[in-house]
């Protein structure tokens, strides 16, 4: 299942940015590339709280398995509208946007599933191995975009993508049936309503839910990484590359290094540390921006030789740090959620979180977008870190059943 899943992510991840140099050659808009995102993200939302409530009442692997074949389809139909040369962008719109529904319904099913396959000692690893599968995701499917859609064209990149996802039915195939244990409820209103019932009833659960909302929101610098290749360090689009794939860096190699991750039992501190640890690197990403601001201002271009080359090392080295810490807390968040929730409930609190992971990221682009129009580049990682370090170090302290969290007697 883990290994038909990550090839089907670098095959997603190839669509994605494939879709983007397509409607940005349509429209020649930046603002049309990004709307491609932000139609898909309410769908998302929706799907994370409908697949968790499915998840939670039917068979998880028949789930899954529905799913998979609905984002198959919208791949299918996405390559084929590129043969058919169909120059419209609305097309690409409601395809990406489905294809977004589904997976985001496979992947709350597929959380849910884990549980039921692995003993719980194993949780972290498996959460270790989710992080090597998107490190891999988003630096190979990328690139392989760019190489594909520059060689053979946009028709033929798609199609690559069909034959990649085909592989995510080898692994939900081969599952056993794996029904909710305990009282199952009808899917509905009533359904969505008890599962944030239980959310308000478990603390730490909630917890876990409230740190990675302080870490997406004051501690995403992505949206300056086009000023910071144009204005700071230099360099364009290199620049931007460099920066993005040193954080998946980061989780990679911390997702290699993690065995040791399954024997720690204060799991709430382990969160707490690591998301502490994460706006840390951010206070020093935002330190690297300020320096070149303030002792090395202008004197560069939008061509990697007229990049400051120490800075964007070092930027880099601040983003893989980001990256390990946040798969890190990850890891703990996600066995936590694994393991402390009921079976019958996993679901509807994996949907949960996961609408969560996708809301966080865009407030934080707005914060970071808002505090840098207003004020300086430099500003949102420097103020972003310090808000992070302080607030997760209030809450870890008041939040006493947190911070006293322990992993052979998972309480919710």
């Amino acid at each position: 299942m883990w290994l038909g899943s990550t090839i089907a992510g670098i095959g997603s991840q190839m669509t994605v940015v494939a879709v983007g140099l397509q409607v940005y050659q349509l429209t020649h808009s930046t603002f049309a590339v990004s709307m491609v995102g932000t139609t898909a993200l309410v769908p998302m939302v929706l799907a994370g709280l409908y697949g968790g409530m499915l998840a939670d009442a039917f068979d998880r692997r028949l789930v899954a398995l529905v799913s998979a074949c609905v984002a198959w389809a919208a791949t299918f139909g996405i390559a084929a509208a590129a043969w058919l040369q169909i120059d419209t962008v609305w097309p690409l719109y409601l395809l990406t946007a489905l294809n977004a529904v589904a997976a985001t319904i496979i992947g709350t099913s597929r959380q849910a599933i884990l549980p039921r396959l692995l003993p719980t000692d194993l949780l972290p690893a498996a959460a270790a191995l989710n992080g090597i599968a998107i490190g891999a995701m988003v630096t190979v499917g990328p690139a392989l975009a760019g190489v594909l859609v520059a060689g053979i064209g946009f028709g033929w990149t798609y199609t690559v993508d069909v034959l990649l996802f085909s592989a995510a039915f080898l692994g939900i195939i081969t599952l056993p049936p794996v029904r909710p244990e305990g009282e199952v409820q009808r899917p509905g209103l009533a359904s969505i309503r008890y599962g944030l019932g239980f959310l308000k009833r478990a603390p730490n659960v909630r917890m876990s839910f409230v740190v990675d909302i302080i870490a997406m929101t004051f501690g995403r610098p992505h949206a300056l990484f086009p000023a910071v290749g144009a204005l700071l360090i230099g360099g364009g689009a290199v620049t931007v590359g460099i920066l993005t794939a040193a954080g998946a860096v980061g989780t990679l190699l911390s997702s290699l290094l993690s065995g040791r991750l399954g024997h720690v039992r204060r799991q709430g501190v382990a969160i707490g540390w690591a998301i502490a640890v994460y706006g840390l690197f951010i206070l020093g990403f935002g330190a690297v921006l300020a320096y070149t601001t303030f002792f090395e201002p202008g004197n560069v271009t939008e061509s990697f030789d007229g990049a400051h080359t120490t800075a964007l090392v070092i930027a880099s080295i601040m983003l893989a740090g980001t990256g390990a810490a946040d798969n890190v807390s990850a890891i703990f968040r996600t066995t936590l959620l694994q393991s402390a929730v009921p079976d019958n409930m996993r679901g509807r609190l994996q949907g949960i979180f996961t609408v969560v992971v996708t809301g966080g990221p865009r407030v934080g682009d707005f914060y970071v977008g808002v505090t840098a129009a207003l004020f300086a580049v430099w500003l949102p990682p420097v103020l972003g870190g310090i808000l992070i370090i302080a607030l997760i170090a209030l809450l870890v302290r008041f939040q006493r059943t947190f911070r006293h969290y322990d992993a052979e007697n998972p309480v919710p």
